[in-house]
């Protein structure tokens, strides 16, 4: 098959790879969509996989191709979600339903091989049932979307009446203003680098967007937060966004060192701004009803996705597409591939 391999980080190679075989409690799949992650940037091109060469890519979609020994319930070219994470079910977080803080986790395309690839091999735990109807590019984003649900969710959600606020819109970011308007949000603000970012955040949902380069004028506050960067500049813009008694989650993964300014400080010290991390998209039972609800807004049509897809592209088209993302030389928003 082919597929996908990261050497080190910035030399990624487009292989013929055996394909695997289902095993036990396993189905193969062959993948059908499989999306960029924000995460895989540093991981291929900056840090490296927790071990190399490894196929990556852990967000995609998939049709059953064949089934392992004693799998049950499933059948022959069923379009499936899946996701990314093998907990250990082992550790008190496991016990306690926290599989996202799993403490000896393994995990599609970081710690195994994963959907940058033809064909992939994935524990029947891992799968989630999905209307036929669904196009599977939707299905490949249930991870994004699932992780901007969750976000809220740690924060104690948004009700009806209140502001919410995302600052960063990519995919995540864009899940993150839908889900808003879900819940019943009477306005939402939306912040970004660039005018293309908050023209897809008007078409997610945003009433009032903002340019980064504007924002020190902006005197809008929101009772929730989502920043989904992970840069110094958001990360201390989302904290000054929040209303009096407000919350902000973070979901951005920063690479530098983080500093925040005094001014932040004071604002989170002195108006009891409430400060949320928020790691994966994973509840009980696992996966967790982040990942069944996303799923049934796909399928319902209620969670937009084909306006967010800007490049949907052959598999062996990654590694120049990984050179452009090095580059700094691309606009792009969610990028696809079909293996």
């Amino acid at each position: 098959m082919r597929a996908i391999v990261l050497h080190a980080p910035g030399d990624i190679r487009l292989e013929t790879r055996p394909k695997p075989v289902a095993g036990p409690g396993e189905v193969l799949l062959r993948v059908a969509s499989v999306g960029v992650c924000g995460s895989d940037l540093p991981r291929m091109l900056v840090k490296g996989a927790w071990k190399m060469p490894l196929i990556t890519g852990h967000e995609f979609s998939g049709h059953i191709h064949a089934l392992g020994e004693n799998v049950e319930g499933w059948e022959i070219g069923e379009l499936t979600a899946i996701a990314p994470l093998m907990p250990c079910n082992q550790c008190i977080e496991c016990k306690t339903g926290n599989f996202s803080r799993c403490r000896d986790y393994d995990y599609f395309g970081s710690r195994r091989d994963g959907a940058y690839a033809e064909f992939v091999a994935v524990p029947v735990e891992n799968l989630i049932k999905t209307p036929q109807h669904v196009d599977p590019r939707a299905i490949a984003m249930t991870d994004p979307a699932s992780i901007a649900l969750h976000a809220i969710w740690k924060a104690g959600g948004i009700t009806a009446g209140q502001t919410g606020a995302v600052v960063g819109c990519g995919p995540i970011g864009l899940f993150a203003i839908q889900w808003m308007r879900i819940m019943g949000t009477s306005r939402v603000i939306a912040v970004d680098v660039t005018e293309e970012k908050l023209a897809l955040a008007r078409q997610a949902g945003a009433d009032l967007c903002i340019l980064s380069a504007d924002f020190a004028d902006n005197k809008e506050r929101a009772d929730l937060v989502i920043e989904a960067v992970g840069i110094d500049s958001t990360i201390n813009a989302a904290v000054m966004l929040a209303a009096p008694g407000g919350h902000v989650t973070f979901i951005g993964i920063p690479v530098p060192d983080v500093k925040l300014s005094n001014a932040t400080f004071q604002r989170f010290l002195r108006q009891e701004v409430s400060l949320h991390g928020s790691w994966n998209s994973f509840g009980a039972p696992f996966p967790g009803p982040q990942w069944t609800t996303t799923v049934q807004k796909f399928a319902t049509g209620e969670l937009k996705w084909e306006f967010m897809i800007s490049h949907d592209l052959d598999l062996a088209e990654l590694p120049g597409i990984f050179q452009r993302f090095a580059a700094k030389d691309l606009h792009f928003s969610k990028v696809l591939f079909r293996p």
